[in-house]
């Protein structure tokens, strides 16, 4: 089994490797993440769908469908993951697409987990697919079927599988093959959060934290953490260790500022990387239109990295267009980097 399997349960815990050691059940990891669905903010229709899941097949004694989350990263597709398991009392078993190799890394997985018990695969739409293949009759007969020796000696037995559910995540779903995500009977998106939800997330994690976080200072570290609760709970430890060292542990909304601009975070919570990346298809390429592949070689990284990190929340807020013939810098993003607009390019 891969090194990089997590095996978690509310109820006990196992020894060494396979399970999460007392560190890793430290506050700072994991003490801002949601144990219920009634302590989740946002995503309401999210919430409601599996709350409807939950409910009912707890009534019924049975496992809740497999589950399909996606969305961008940091939205809170790990934390449903673990909030389904806890609700349900079931265990949880963590791992990703990247690390499942070889189908003998799945095959271990799902032969030790319980009747009941949950396995979450991030980053699902990355498994290689003789891997995948090996999920189809597992999600949808719970067996898995093993080929013995070769040729005209070749024989066939299927292995019996106790009832689990399968909560997959991905930031890209159109990568995913029809055949995987046709067997998951529960299939929601995930969307960039509103400015109320996050100063409610806020709060409540500078509760958590003891941070005493006034009134302003929340509602401006939501402003510039890009609509996701991964986001504003990073910033918040920045903003609370900038207090404690630099201003005496004193928190406003003066000491929010200077430490976001510390960590190059601006108004419209763009970091380096968003403005090293409209200014690339300002300057270098005109404001578009300009492939992806050309922009990634520019910037010396991963088109990936563009694609799920930096294009979601540019798109969101219309700094950025995607066009059949490439991406395209908008007005807005000219004005909000002081760059004098040709109005030729949008003519």
């Amino acid at each position: 089994m891969s090194e990089d399997i997590l095996s978690f349960s509310s109820d006990r815990q196992g020894p060494l490797s396979g399970h999460l050691r007392a560190e890793d059940l430290e506050p700072e990891i994991v003490s801002l993440r949601p144990r219920q669905l009634a302590d989740y903010v946002g995503q309401p229709d999210v919430v409601e769908t599996l709350k409807i899941a939950i409910e009912a097949a707890s009534q019924r004694g049975e496992s809740i469908d497999h589950v399909l989350l996606h969305g961008p990263p940091g939205l809170g597709k790990t934390t449903l993951a673990h909030i389904i398991a806890h609700e349900m009392g079931s265990n949880l078993t963590i791992s990703s697409g990247p690390a499942l190799e070889k189908g003998g890394d799945l095959i271990g997985i799902l032969t030790h987990l319980e009747a009941g018990d949950i396995l979450f695969v991030d980053e699902i739409h990355r498994l290689p697919k003789p891997v995948e293949e090996l999920l189809y009759p597992a999600m949808e007969d719970f067996a898995i079927d093993f080929v013995f020796d070769k040729g005209v000696h070749a024989r066939s037995h299927r292995f019996r599988l106790k009832r689990f559910t399968l909560v997959g995540a991905t930031t890209r779903v159109g990568l995913l093959s029809a055949p995987l995500r046709d067997r998951f009977g529960i299939f929601r998106s995930l969307d960039f959060y509103g400015l109320e939800e996050l100063v409610r997330i806020t709060r409540r994690s500078a509760s958590l934290l003891g941070v005493d976080l006034g009134e302003d200072g929340a509602l401006e570290l939501a402003r510039r953490s890009r609509g996701t609760p991964r986001i504003v709970n990073r910033l918040l430890r920045r903003v609370r260790d900038y207090g404690q060292v630099r201003a005496g542990g004193r928190i406003d909304l003066e000491v929010v500022g200077t430490a976001l601009a510390l960590e190059g975070v601006d108004a419209q919570g763009l970091t380096d990387l968003d403005r090293r990346y409209l200014k690339t298809v300002i300057q270098f390429y005109r404001g578009g239109p300009v492939g992806i592949e050309a922009i990634a070689a520019t910037l010396q990284e991963e088109s990936d990295t563009l694609v799920d990190i930096v294009e979601p929340y540019l798109l969101k807020i219309g700094f950025i267009t995607r066009t059949s013939a490439g991406r395209r810098a908008s007005e807005d993003a000219y004005r909000h980097l002081g760059i004098r607009l040709q109005q030729k390019m949008f003519s």
